[in-house]
């Protein structure tokens, strides 16, 4: 019937169903990965997605699939994000797996991967825009291998492949969809985390927003949504109190000894610091800085450079008067 349907629709398309050899092969690629295929109506398959109106039919597992039976909770943000929102996130993660809840993200740079390295103790789960073996963006490769070991890789796509732009909004659908809430750390006023607040409010979920500065462009997204009705967040306390009724008696979620692994396993391998003045290690600290000031030992942390170059590069956009010093050793944009 498949391909009378899709004339049906478009009397020039053609449409043809895969052959059962086809569909061997894909199964036998995916045995090879270590993946697996959850279908809808089965055991493991997202409870919370069963119920939005366009679930997809199968999704492709890579790691934990008992995670995808628990509770979960989305943390989503700018991909530019300040190094206080990452620090933010990433507690925030680690406080609600603390309380029970999975959390789930876009494994993108940013506000996600600080929310996936909060929750990998507890369990957290990637929903990715391309298939379950492609790493995007590559310089989360560590984090990704920590979620296969500890977590889970999520796709509606088939194996290889490659994301592209239309693929993001498909998959935000999926990442509010499995969860109870959305969490929105920061945002700018166009940032691709408000199409996962809007896909959350159609999909009758809770939507969480962490105000900012009004003088910050991330932070509009998310005090927009505070200004149209979004439970104003600080802490995991402001989650969880406004969930328990959906979570009832969920037991907190614990490391499990056999998945654990190294701390430091968690993270990608360090990077080598850049030349002193170099534009690169510039951009880098100015994309972490925001209004609101920020230690310079957490800058040394989040950018993986030495102290020294980090101080000399402050130095230099302080000179440039891009930079404002603060007591206390902390720092902030102009």
């Amino acid at each position: 019937m498949l391909p009378r349907l899709a004339r049906r629709g478009e009397p020039t398309k053609t449409v043809t169903a895969p052959s059962r050899a086809e569909a061997e092969t894909e199964l036998a690629a995916l045995d090879r990965a270590g993946a697996r295929l959850v279908c809808w109506g089965e055991p493991n398959y997202p409870s919370a997605l069963v119920a939005i109106e366009d679930a997809p039919p199968i999704l492709t597992v890579l790691g934990e699939t008992r995670l995808l039976q628990q509770p979960m909770i989305a943390v989503v943000g700018a991909r530019n994000a300040s190094a206080n929102g990452r620090r933010l996130a990433r507690n925030l993660a680690a406080e609600l797996g603390q309380g029970g809840l999975v959390v789930i993200s876009g494994l993108a740079r940013g506000i996600d991967a600080a929310a996936h390295l909060g929750g990998l103790e507890t369990g957290s789960i990637a929903v990715v825009a391309g298939g379950v073996d492609v790493v995007y963006p590559e310089e989360n490769r560590g984090l990704y291998d920590a979620l296969v070991r500890q977590g889970a890789i999520v796709a509606e796509l088939p194996l290889g492949t490659e994301p592209q732009a239309r693929h993001f909004p498909r998959r935000n659908r999926i990442i509010s969809g499995m969860a109870l809430g959305v969490i929105v750390v920061e945002a700018a006023a166009r940032s691709g985390s408000l199409i996962t607040a809007r896909f959350a409010l159609e999909q009758g979920r809770e939507v969480f927003a962490v105000p900012g500065s009004p003088l910050d462009p991330r932070a509009r997204g998310c005090n927009d949504l505070l200004r149209n009705g979004a439970t104003l967040t600080e802490t995991a306390a402001d989650v969880l109190t406004q969930l328990a009724p959906q979570l009832g008696g969920a037991e907190p979620l614990r490391p499990i000894p056999s998945l654990a692994i190294p701390r430091a396993a968690h993270l990608p391998a360090p990077r080598v610091a850049e030349p002193v003045g170099d534009e690169d290690g510039a951009e880098l600290i100015l994309e972490r800085l925001g209004p609101t000031p920020v230690a310079v030992d957490e800058l040394v942390r989040q950018c993986q450079m030495s102290a020294a170059v980090v101080a000399t590069l402050l130095l230099e956009l302080e000179l440039a008067g891009r930079v404002e010093r603060h007591p206390g050793n902390l720092v902030s944009s102009r």
